[in-house]
Order: C-alpha cells, then sequence, then structure tokens
C-alpha cells in the first residue's frame, strides 16, 4: 500500500474516532435542558461525559495535524477555504470548554443558566457545520487550477450540505440520548430513553435521504453498501433502547455514525477535496508531502497511536460507572468566590 493511501486511511480513522467520541458529548450536552429539570440532574449529565470531553477532542487535534504534515495541499485549500464555518466551530468549542469550567464557579441560578447554555450552543453549532463542512467536502466545491477556492461562505451552503448538517445534528442527539440512558440512573435515564424513540425516526429519515443523495451522486458501489449497512444498524439501534438493551444500543449509533462516516471517505477516494471542475481536484497523490516526510510520520504513529488509545481507553473503564442525583453533593462555592461576594455584600 502506498504512503499517501495508508495516511488517507488513517486520517478517515481520525474522523471516525472523533465523530464517535465528540458525538455522544455533543448530543448529551444539547439534551440536558431538556432531560435535566434542575441543577442536580443537569450536573448529571454534565458528569457522565465530564472526565472523557476534552479527551474527546484530542481525535480533532490530530486529525488536523495529520492533514497538515501529510497532504499540506488539501489543509491549506480546506482551512482558507472554508476559514467562516471552521473559525464558528472553533470558537464554539472554545466557549463550550470554558462554560463547563465556570458554571460552577457562582452560586448562582441566572450565573449557571448563561454557562448552561453556551454548552448548548458550543455543542449544537459543530454538531451541524461538521456535517456543512464534510457535505461540501464529498459533493465538490469550486477551485481553481491553482487549488484555491472560488466560491463563498454561502456556496457551502447548499440542500446537499445542509441535509449533511441535520444528520450530523440528529445522529450526535441520538447517540448522547443513547448514552445518557448507559450512563445514568433515575429519572434522567427514563427521560433519555423516551428521546430516543422521538428523535430515532428523524435521525433514521434524515440520514437514510443523505446516504441515497450521495450513493446516487457518487455511484459508488462500496459506498452503497456501507450506507446500507449504516442505516441498519441506526434501525437495530432504536429496537436495543426499546428493548433496554443500552450497551448494544449505544454500540449500534456508535457503528452508524463510522460507517457512515466511512462511506463518506470511500465515496471520496482518491480525491481529498474534489473541484466542481474534476481537472482541478486534489487528490493522494497531488495534495500529499513528500515520501521521506510521510515516512518519518508512519513511524512516530506506530509509537505513539497505541498509548494514545490505551490511555483513553483506560480514561473510559474507570468512569464507567452510571451516574444519578445520589452521587452528586451540593454544589460548593470556591473559598476564594465566597469571600469576595461576602465583601461585596
Amino acid at each position: 500500500m502506498e504512503l499517501t493511501t495508508l495516511w488517507f486511511l488513517l486520517i478517515a480513522t481520525l474522523w471516525c474516532g472523533y465523530f464517535l467520541l465528540e458525538g455522544f458529548d455533543f448530543g448529551a450536552a444539547m439534551l440536558m435542558p431538556v432531560l435535566a429539570r434542575d441543577d442536580r440532574e443537569r450536573r448529571v449529565v454534565l458528569n457522565t461525559f465530564g472526565p472523557v470531553w476534552d479527551g474527546n477532542e484530542v481525535w480533532l487535534l490530530v486529525a488536523g495535524g495529520a492533514t497538515f504534515a501529510a497532504f499540506p495541499e488539501w489543509y491549506a485549500t480546506l482551512f482558507s477555504g472554508f476559514y467562516l464555518p471552521l473559525l464558528l466551530i472553533l470558537v464554539a468549542l472554545i466557549v463550550r470548554g470554558v462554560a463547563f469550567e465556570y458554571r460552577g464557579k457562582i452560586d448562582d441560578d441566572a450565573w449557571r443558566r448563561r454557562w448552561d447554555l453556551c454548552i448548548v450552543v458550543g455543542s449544537a453549532l459543530p454538531a451541524v457545520l461538521w456535517g456543512v463542512a464534510f457535505g461540501n467536502i464529498v459533493r465538490g466545491v469550486p477551485l481553481s487550477a491553482e487549488h484555491e477556492y472560488t466560491g463563498s461562505f454561502f456556496t457551502l451552503l447548499n440542500p446537499y450540505a445542509l441535509l449533511g448538517g441535520v444528520v450530523t445534528l440528529t445522529l450526535f442527539l441520538l447517540h448522547g440520548a443513547v448514552f445518557l440512558t448507559l450512563r445514568t440512573t433515575g429519572d434522567v435515564r427514563d427521560r433519555a430513553q423516551r428521546a430516543t424513540q422521538n428523535i430515532a425516526p428523524v435521525a433514521i429519515a434524515a440520514a437514510v435521504a443523505f446516504l441515497t443523495w450521495t450513493a446516487i451522486d457518487q455511484r459508488d458501489a462500496w459506498a452503497i453498501a456501507i450506507s446500507v449497512l449504516a442505516a441498519l444498524t441506526l434501525v437495530a439501534a432504536l429496537g436495543l433502547t426499546a428493548a433496554s438493551r443500552d450497551g448494544w444500543a449505544f454500540v449500534a449509533t456508535g457503528a452508524t455514525i463510522v460507517l457512515a462516516t466511512v462511506s463518506l471517505f470511500v465515496a471520496l477516494y482518491p480525491n481529498v477535496l474534489p473541484a466542481t471542475e474534476a481537472a482541478n481536484s486534489l487528490t493522494v497523490t497531488n495534495a500529499s508531502s513528500t515520501g521521506y516526510t510521510l515516512t518519518v510520520m508512519t513511524w512516530v504513529a506506530l509509537i505513539l497511536t497505541p498509548v494514545v488509545v490505551a490511555y483513553q481507553a483506560w480514561t473510559y473503564w474507570v468512569f464507567r460507572a452510571r451516574v444519578g442525583t445520589e452521587h452528586i453533593p451540593p454544589l460548593a462555592m470556591p473559598k476564594a468566590v465566597e469571600s469576595v461576594l461576602q465583601d461585596i455584600r
């Protein structure tokens, strides 16, 4: 196998891992106002993914770094042409991370509501925009002969890409709801289980429409077969949730996300960024780094990747227990903040 193809597969794997893991914490965060009735229940939801959300984002950082090193032309065109949506995603992720840290710093309901809104918006915006971005990557964008993006921000907001945004949003919501049925107890779990029954039909309809559209456009037999399998696992997730097979339902929604992502990369190859004029497309060949660079990167990846995966697997194992309101202590205000508030009073 050529190193360019190997690194295309590795980058596809990183995106699969990112959507699989970040997908459930995006979904759980978006569902927090719906499933939690008070602050203690909201903290239950946050504690299910609190120890792992920042580790999940490492997959995105590595995917971006790998793209920069292995396919610099792809990276340059993508980050210049998709500058505004990628900037919005970055800002949303920063605000989301700050909100996790700040919401409990002051014992005030209005303060927490504002940061909770930041968490919800900071999760929903990337969930939609990643689907829009990947929809455009697979569909193709206007590129010049020098591989520069010649469209505008509104060029990216085409019906196919917007449908992709709906798919990622609903799949992440479903993945998050199933995750919460697996990781919570009591009323929160019951509400999460009911939420899956409401979200699943919308997610199934959107996913089937998007994958069918992709199959018709690309006409790739492998992509079509993988898309069908993704649709079947999504339907299976609904039945498993109804049967209270929470673990298997989570596996099914995770498999759906991974298979859908794989089908997009299969439809994409050997391109990395198709152009509306095929002659201007970026491929694994004309967008790649030198053979020496790819060789060094391959050895680094072989050494470090197992270590990172093992550490993250260990983290998930340590924090695998279900969380309920009985596990959430009263909110303790930091002494420094309490002292400042007393001085103000």
